[in-house]
């Protein structure tokens, strides 16, 4: 267990970005922390594992404050034993100024403004951003600290995204959003968010129209289970681009506008600003959307330990 050792920290050493902040409504709970392990660990603790033996030092925690105890008890107590763990908080008031929370609004502001939240604490390091309640794989975290330890920004912005096939991403148990990406010679040229995939008798479809009709996607399609890797070049553009969300989008649906990180870098992959490394993963994701999926999580996470990928307890 050598490789947990805390070990000393650089500023431009690679830090892990968490989100953590999503409110859990169709999974029922607060899933971020939901136990998944034989000795009570939660899906980020394999996730947090990964990312220590991979070669990140640090993790930034983006929570809502009323739940920082539960974090406390739950993940930081024992991680913060192997790793730097610092967290910020995504309010909902924490807006461009000269804008205001419309009446009525609960809904976060999305993937876009919590990874926002992080990199403003971040200064020169490039960061990986990841889901709290996905579970990515060890492949998929050495392939990124690997990307950010070399990454440069140059005539464009530098980033890295880990694809998955779409087969090893959905759930048997409803619907699942996910960012669709267009990739040609290793690069990503663009995403489409699609907000609504199932599992369906014919294969797996989309639809964009509450389910009168829908469109096959093919089982090797890549998507995105957002996890990125940014330069620091990335804050000034999501800075940007927070602003103009409030401009144009939030007006016409001010209380489910959501601000999503990919929309960030597709924009810059329009304007050629920026070029987006597709690592590969052929791992297979698990995740807990869904309060059923938690019986498929917790017999893979069983079988991986039985096969000796993870110890168990995994902190010691």
């Amino acid at each position: 267990m050598d490789f947990l050792q805390k070990g000393c920290i650089h500023v431009s050493d690679p830090v892990l970005v968490i989100m953590a902040a999503g409110m859990g409504s169709r999974y029922g709970g607060l899933k971020q922390i939901d136990p998944v392990g034989a000795c009570g660990e939660k899906i980020i603790d394999y996730s947090l594992f990964d990312a220590r033996r991979a070669g990140f030092k640090k993790a930034v925690f983006i929570i809502k404050e009323e739940l920082l105890p539960d974090f406390q008890e739950a993940v930081f107590a024992k991680a913060s034993q192997y790793m730097e763990i610092q967290w910020v908080f995504q309010k909902l008031e924490d807006i461009p100024e000269g804008f205001a929370v419309p009446e009525g609004r609960v809904k976060p502001w999305g993937t876009g403004h919590a990874a926002l939240t992080a990199a403003r604490v971040l200064g020169d390091a490039p960061y990986a951003v990841i889901n709290a309640d996905d579970f990515y794989g060890r492949e998929a975290f050495a392939k990124m600290y690997a990307f950010l330890q070399q990454a440069q920004d140059g005539a464009k912005l530098d980033f890295a995204m880990v694809g998955f096939y779409l087969q090893n991403t959905v759930t048997e148990n409803g619907y699942v959003s996910r960012g669709v990406c267009q990739v040609e010679d290793g690069k990503l040229q663009g995403i489409t968010e699609r907000t609504h995939i199932e599992q369906r008798e014919d294969g797996i479809a989309y639809t964009e129209d509450e389910g009168e009709t829908w469109t096959p996607l093919a089982p090797d399609t890549v998507v995105s289970m957002n996890m990125w890797g940014f330069t620091p070049g990335f804050t000034p553009a999501l800075e940007r681009d927070f602003r103009r969300f409030f401009q144009k989008d939030v007006p016409g649906n001010p209380l489910k506008a959501e601000f999503f990180l990919p929309f960030v870098v597709n924009d810059l992959l329009a304007q050629n600003k920026a070029q987006v490394t597709v690592l590969s993963s052929e791992d297979k994701w698990y995740g807990v959307t869904y309060h059923q999926d938690k019986e498929r999580v917790v017999s893979a996470i069983q079988t991986m330990t039985q096969e000796g990928k993870y110890p168990a307890p995994l902190w010691n």
